[in-house]
């Protein structure tokens, strides 16, 4: 039996169709025609910065391989939506939105996925995992190296119609393989070197690089993007990060690779983590300690952010209440909204979710880089 599973797909695909922009049949905001023999349609841009997504017969076109990964190693969901909201970023630096239409996977299936995510053996040639020797310790077994696929495509229209003008593909990689000695028994863990992981990945690469190249649809001169993600330990409380890239512009060999200085932190530091920039760290404790000092019926107050470097790219706030009243609720996103403001960094995108205890969420703040004013939303219990 194979150990892959298909992880969040539909909400991993809800949340990038958001990101996508909304429906739209106006062509001031970026939808395009297409003739009645194609079926596409745009969904138009809410922003400049996000791309325009494909429509097909009516339908959002959804990815033919969306979450499959080894199903040990996808405890950490935090890795999946780093890994998506990454990939797309590095792609924005090579396919501008301004030029480009994204379109969901439509090249690999997800048996193909599946086959390249298992083990290699007699019966799957395909794998790009090695062999299972048989081994049950953890320093002498061959661990899984590569841990999940992501496929995205980028169109151009020209005369009504839309064509493959680009392709990014994320591979993700263990630190770390989780394994099983039996069905259902205790847990081990097989470290992999950082180095053995970077190579592994290159020659994983190598092999995805040529078959995309053999696949219908996809053209000698066709540009590739690779991009690859280390990915987090399960109890990590952030989600894992590029490394490197390469864009192969035509053929099927990597000249070169790119190294990526982007990693998440955890909000607030710990005496085992840090963050790059320590006034980062200030700007969010003064805002954590005005938030708990007016509200103190808060179970939490944390965060990820992600840098570039030492810079600081973008903060994701979660607040955890007890409140159970709508008019508490109200009250405390309009004090959040005023405290974020004042305190937390200015100059990048930053959301802030509040949920309830019971996992719910009751309301949720936005600004993007170029705001001072934060967008609310509280919602309503009917």
């Amino acid at each position: 039996m194979k150990k892959s599973k298909l992880v969040l797909g539909v909400v991993a695909g809800a949340l990038l169709l958001a990101g996508c922009g909304r429906l739209s049949s106006s062509t001031s905001t970026g939808t395009t025609n297409k003739s009645s023999s194609s079926g596409y349609r745009t969904t138009g841009q809410t922003s400049d910065s996000e791309y325009q997504g494909v429509i097909k017969d009516g339908k959002y076109l959804t990815s033919k391989a969306r979450g499959v990964g080894i199903s040990q190693n996808s405890d950490n969901l935090l890795n999946l939506k780093s890994f998506e909201a990454g990939l797309t970023q590095l792609s924005k630096n090579q396919f501008s939105p301004d030029d480009y239409v994204f379109q969901e996977g439509q090249l690999l299936s997800s048996n193909t996925v599946e086959n390249w995510l298992d083990r290699k053996s007699k019966n799957n040639q395909d794998g790009l995992n090695p062999e299972d020797n048989g081994q049950k310790d953890p320093n002498k077994r061959n661990p899984i190296y590569v841990q999940q696929i992501e496929e995205q495509d980028y169109m151009k229209e020209k005369n009504g119609n839309l064509s493959l003008a680009g392709i990014t593909i994320g591979i993700g990689m263990n630190a770390k393989d989780y394994y099983q000695k039996e069905d259902y028994g205790a847990t081990f863990t097989t470290d992999i070197p950082k180095d053995k992981m970077i190579a592994e990945g290159k020659t994983a690469a190598a092999k995805v690089l040529q078959r995309l190249r053999n696949t219908e649809g996809v053209s000698a001169d066709t540009p590739i993007l690779i991009g690859m993600f280390e990915q987090a330990p399960k109890d990590s409380l952030v989600g894992g990060s590029f490394y490197s890239y390469t864009l192969v512009k035509n053929g099927n060999v990597i000249s070169k690779w790119n190294d990526v200085n982007i990693k998440s932190y955890v909000f607030p530091v710990t005496s085992t983590s840090s963050v790059p920039n320590d006034n980062d760290e200030t700007s969010f404790e003064s805002f954590k300690k005005q938030v708990q000092g007016f509200f103190p019926n808060l179970a939490g107050v944390t965060a990820q952010g992600q840098y570039k470097d030492k810079s600081l790219q973008g903060l994701h706030v979660n607040i955890t209440t007890q409140f159970y009243s709508e008019t508490e609720i109200t009250s405390f996103t309009q004090y959040v909204a005023q405290a974020a403001k004042t305190y937390l960094p200015n100059g990048i995108p930053i959301d802030i979710t509040v949920k309830g205890s019971d996992g719910s969420v009751q309301s949720f703040l936005a600004r993007t880089a170029k705001d001072s004013n934060y967008y609310t939303h509280v919602f309503s219990s009917y």
